[in-house]
């Protein structure tokens, strides 16, 4: 073997090299880490980027590039005079991120409202199962719910079907669901500690079916957009798994792109 062929192969066995990661990038790691870990709770505020920068041993500059990049992902929120917090869902900015459907009138008021259709313990099947990184014939908590435009009479926009791992929602029922008036995200953070932080989508065109076409009050075979979504908490783990079906007459899905 030459010499060139002999270092390509220890090269080619050799471990990967280190990746080097600014300092900042560490410090983020960090805030999350203790974000995770309950250090901090939903809107409660986190000290001072001087306080941090002291504890952390690194310049405020630093400190401030980790904490611009943990409020640009919405982790933080920052509020002129009065410091910078942990964001949660029952903050008006963010409560609504993860819905992107709008009215084609731009000045169409009023948030959908909800109407519970059910909410149950099952054991998952292998789609879910996988989804949530959870095992075949493990407990969820499977909900259907419609939204609705406000007044009267509304009229069915989204249908809800949601997966939850049951584990991590012991003690959800109908009942909590129905009582609660706020975001169902803002629950889920009050109630059991789940904060979802980032969600990823896949979005097709369907064709109504026969069960939920009477629900959305369109016709069977009506043209619908089908909005999967499979949302997480801290450390990439999967707590959600929604299927929406969207009605579009009057509605279209908004999303920015940066």
């Amino acid at each position: 073997m030459n010499a060139r062929a002999e270092a390509g192969e220890r090269s080619a066995n050799a471990p990967p090299a280190p990746t080097f990661s600014p300092l900042y990038r560490q410090i983020k790691a960090l805030l999350l880490s203790r974000l995770q870990a309950g250090e901090w709770r939903p809107g409660e505020a986190i000290p001072s980027e001087v306080e941090l920068a002291a504890r952390l041993k690194v310049s405020q500059g630093t400190v401030r590039k980790a904490v611009d990049e943990l409020a640009q992902e919405n982790h933080l929120v920052r509020r002129q005079g009065k410091g910078t917090f942990v964001a949660t869902h029952a903050e008006e900015r963010t409560q609504y991120r993860f819905l992107r459907l709008m009215p084609d009138d731009d000045g169409a008021a009023g948030r959908l409202w909800r109407r519970l259709l059910e909410c149950r313990r099952v054991r998952v099947g292998a789609e879910v199962a996988r989804a949530l990184g959870l095992r075949v014939g493990d407990a969820a908590v499977q909900i259907r719910r419609l939204l609705l435009t406000p007044g009267e009479p509304a009229q069915p926009v989204v249908l809800d079907e949601i997966w939850l791992p049951g584990a991590l929602f012991k003690g959800l029922s109908a009942e909590k669901l129905a009582n609660w008036r706020g975001p169902m995200y803002g629950l889920f953070e009050s109630e059991f500690d789940v904060r979802m932080v980032r969600a990823e989508e896949r979005l097709r065109a369907v064709a109504a079916g026969a069960d939920e076409a009477p629900l959305l009050g369109v016709a069977e075979g009506a043209p619908l957009l089908l909005v999967e979504r499979l949302s997480y908490t801290y450390g990439q783990r999967p707590v959600e798994l929604r299927r929406g079906l969207y009605r579009t007459e009057q509605f279209h899905y908004r999303n920015e792109l940066t």
